[in-house]
């Protein structure tokens, strides 16, 4: 099955998307296709043995429009950056405008002679006097035709477009203007030949009346106000890609490759894959790619939505389009062209726009039949009032406002400019909409599945307590231990290896250096024994522990937390506490996707013990624990069972098939390709919080289609009968055509406008004070046998005196290295058990005794040379 993308020429209103879709849809060999109005673009899927584009291409222009092929690069990398003269969003968008504003520019120049003339003297304004009286009727009449002409002319498109599409079947839009402006002016061609017949019999009577009933001014002001409609349109339409221009216009037309110990610029598209490229401060990374020298601090806010600029070091990975805020450094190009993670969220993007929302099916299926109905009732119209004994001027007015009234274009238009402008926000905002279907059924979603490992938490072990023995020091013992550890290997001694080099602590040389299977690790720093390892191995040396800190190692253990030993010389020096920590924002996300009235489910591998303690992190009220990975389709599945609209957060390659299975499915950014390819939304951030937001997003845009199908509807409802007629009879109320034409343009703008909105959309999250979950109340739900029953209460844990936390906002951080130096400051007072700083909110958590002052914790940050604002 081949997937084909097109550019459509001729399309104006839903109509139009509507014939060409019906066109291709009824073409055998063809599985899908998708029409947008928006950007005259068209995308189907068809079986290559039975079907070839050019077959498409013909059966297009014989439903009365054009068509050609658009290039993959179009669509997914620079065609839509206007450089390169791919038929994208923004160059066709351009085209358009300027087009409008010279037809409208000629238009207004010659209506506005022509409605002075037509009108001026009803108003008692002077007109020259050639024109004036019976006698000089035929002039004044002529001169109307002869400024009617070129607005005819400039707006020929309408009558072209009209004609062909009215004469094949499918009647369209243009087919409205067309006839409602072009009876106007054979009315007001047929009245100069009456005026002129008139004239040769002396019946001065019929040259007044037709005098006064020429409708010039109605046929070139009908064009002329729908052609301002269209020009305010295309304006609007062309604000619906800006969030996609802008993304687009990140990338650098050049780059700086060295060869052979040389630089030297080229074009960003001639870079190869394992080029080294430099990359200075203020500069933008020309493509996906490894930093091998150097470094610098990345601002990455377009591509994630971050807006710090992180730090970027040798090895770390970059992505095109961020921007080296600070440093020098060179890279070796791992992904370019079409490759790039730009070009695929240019690709994903341009994807969802071009894509239908099962919503828009109703507009499509009314669209199909609008044009011919409306042509019919304008008819009917005529027809009747002519019947009714009223004159021939009257019953044309009346169809003709009819005409002109009728707007296709606003139903056509109502959800292709809410899912741009909503796709591109929330682009700008990482979050990536891959579908207007998955747009459409986030916002039905009722209940909310998380992953745990690398979704709720962070995905990686860390270091998250330091607790030596009495007489002991925090980085002594974390030296001991990064010492032994780094020789082992392990995952969980590898974490305290990192913590270690983090804090910059120099770290010592190990001899006979042994391995105890189940155990742990033992070796000579300076002569002296050293050993690491769990409990077991204490009581296989005998090192007589601490009931305190064995205490403590248990109360860790119930937080989820790993505990290591280390002793010296047979005595203990304390123990460090590992674990895989929740993201900052989980517990926020949880409870913000709980305010929205979800309900949340975390589904997790892991052992009950480890998913009681995340729980009571996270504020999550229900946990499926021990789920193997093939389970975890079926328990989305079951839930869909129970008639809930699930969406699944997770990213790994074993969240795959349930991420496919689940209504809609959301892939943390940070995570495996396979997963991101099984989704239906990837977040840029990998931040839990953005569930919420990419919801509130879905149902912001929804809301706008909706009121955008309901002005649609409403004023065709409405403005069909009052220019027919209908209420003439009991209030005299009726349209000139003018306004009817007026009103039509309005109609298309507000719609576009109204999507407009969505440019300012913000996700909303609420600040609020957490308080953890007791251990008493965590029920835990096992899929497989566990430690607890779905039915049990999770025992209750050892209780442990928790020591005093506090949280200083901190000013002067921009850096790590600056975030280490306040964790040395801090972790050196007296009775601090641990400190962290965080760079993205500029503080940081400190553990201490009660008898720690915040004036002693003050004075350590500021000796560092660092500002603290508050203290909580």
């Amino acid at each position: 099955m081949q997937k084909e993308n097109f550019a459509i020429s001729g399309m104006t209103c839903s109509a139009c998307s509507s014939r060409v879709d019906k066109a291709v849809a009824a073409l055998d060999g063809v599985s899908g296709v998708s029409v947008n109005l928006l950007k005259n673009s068209m995308s189907v899927s068809f079986d290559e043995a039975r079907l070839s584009p050019a077959d498409i291409t013909a059966a297009v222009e014989k439903a009365g429009y054009g068509a050609s092929v658009r290039g993959a690069a179009g669509a997914a990398g620079t065609g839509l950056s206007g450089e390169s003269g791919a038929p994208g969003v923004p160059d066709a968008t351009v085209l358009e405008l300027r087009e409008m504003k010279r037809r409208l520019f000629i238009s207004i120049l010659f209506t506005v002679p022509l409605f002075y003339i037509s009108m001026g003297h009803m108003a008692g304004l002077p007109l020259p006097g050639f024109l004036l009286g019976t006698e000089n009727a035929l002039a004044f009449a002529f001169t109307q035709f002869l400024l009617t002409l070129p607005v005819m002319g400039v707006n020929s498109r309408y009558y072209r477009v009209g004609c062909k599409t009215l004469f094949s079947g499918a009647p369209n839009m243009d087919s409205l203007i067309a006839i409602g402006s072009g009876a106007a002016a054979l009315f007001g061609v047929y009245a100069i030949y009456a005026m002129a017949f008139a004239l040769g019999r002396g019946d001065m009577d019929t040259v007044h009346h037709f005098a006064m009933n020429l409708y010039f001014e109605s046929a070139a002001m009908i064009l002329t106000l729908i052609t301002l409609g269209k020009f305010f349109e295309a304006r609007a339409k062309g604000k619906t890609s800006d969030a996609i221009a802008k993304l687009v216009n990140l990338a650098p037309a050049t780059a700086i490759v060295v060869q052979d110990g040389v630089e030297r610029s080229i074009a960003r598209d001639a870079v190869q894959a394992g080029d080294i490229l430099v990359v200075r401060a203020g500069e933008s990374v020309p493509v996906d790619g490894v930093i091998t020298e150097g470094g610098g601090f990345l601002d990455e806010s377009a591509i994630t939505g971050e807006s710090l600029p992180l730090e970027k070091k040798p090895g770390d990975p970059v992505t095109g389009a961020t921007i080296n805020t600070s440093g020098y450094f060179l890279m070796r190009a791992t992904r370019v062209g079409d490759d790039t993670t730009l070009a695929q969220i240019i690709k994903l993007v341009d994807e969802a726009t071009s894509s239908k929302a099962p919503i828009a099916r109703l507009a499509d299926r009314i669209s199909g039949i609008f044009v011919p109905v409306v042509i019919a009732i304008a008819a009917a119209a005529t027809l009747i009032w002519l019947l009714l004994g009223y004159d021939v001027e009257f019953a044309l007015s009346i169809g003709i406002s009819v005409l002109v009234i009728s707007c296709p274009c606003a139903l056509g238009l109502a959800t292709p400019t809410a899912i741009m402008v909503g796709t591109g926000r929330g682009a700008v905002n990482g979050i990536l909409l891959k579908s207007a279907e998955a747009i459409e059924l986030a916002q039905a979603v009722d209940t909310v599945v998380l992953d745990k490992t690398g979704t709720v938490t962070e995905g990686k072990p860390v270091v998250t307590d330091i607790v030596p023995v009495r007489s002991g020091n925090a980085d002594e013992l974390l030296v001991a231990a990064a010492s032994l550890e780094k020789l082992s290997g392990h995952p969980l001694g590898s974490t305290i290896v990192r913590e270690a080099e983090t804090r910059g602590l120099l770290l010592r040389s190990v001899a006979d250096f042994t391995q105890v299977s189940g155990q742990g690790i033992a070796g000579n720093m300076d002569g002296v024994r050293h050993i690491a390892g769990n409990a077991r191995m204490l009581t296989a040396e005998a090192i007589t522990a601490d009931g305190d800190i064995l205490a403590q190692g248990d109360a860790f253990a119930a937080e989820g937390k790993t505990s290591l030993y280390f002793a010296r010389e047979g005595k203990l020096l304390g123990l460090i506490a590992v674990a895989d920590v929740i993201k900052p924002s989980s517990r926020q996300a949880v409870a913000e996707l709980e305010a929205m009235g979800l309900d949340v489910i975390m589904l997790t591998g892991d052992n009950a013990r480890t998913a009681a303690a995340v729980q009571r992190q996270a504020g999550i009220g229900r946990v499926l624990a021990e789920v193997l990975p093939q389970d975890k389709e079926r328990e989305v599945r079951s839930l869909q069972e129970q008639g809930r609209k699930v969406a699944m957060v997770g990213d790994g390659i074993n969240d795959a098939p349930a991420l496919v299975r689940a209504d809609v499915g959301v892939a943390i950014g940070a995570g495996t390709d396979i997963a991101i390819e099984s989704a239906d939304i990837v977040l840029m951030k990998s931040d839990l919080l953005d569930v919420a937001s990419a919801i509130q997003l879905s149902r912001a845009v929804m809301r706008t289609i909706r009121q955008n199908l309901f002005w649609a509807f409403f004023y065709n409802i409405i403005g069909i009968p009052i220019a027919a007629g209908v209420f003439y009879a009991a209030w005299g109320l009726t349209l000139n055509p003018m306004i009817a034409a007026a009103a039509m343009s309005l109609s298309s703008v507000s719609v576009v406008s109204n999507a407009l909105r969505l440019r300012l959309f913000t996700p909303r999250h609420t600040p609020r004070a957490f308080v953890t979950t007791p251990a008493d109340t965590v029920r835990i739900e096992a899929a497989a046998p566990a430690c607890a029953a779905a039915s049990e209460l999770c025992p209750q844990q050892k209780k442990r005196s928790e020591p005093m936390k506090k949280i200083m906002q901190i000013n002067g951080m921009n850096c790590g290295h600056c975030t280490s130096s306040v964790e040395k400051a801090l972790r050196a007072v007296p009775g601090v058990t641990d400190a962290k700083a965080d760079l993205a909110s500029k503080s940081a958590t400190v553990e201490a005794a009660e008898n720690v002052s915040d004036d002693a914790l003050k004075a350590a940050v500021t000796d560092a040379g660092f500002e603290v604002v508050a203290i909580n």
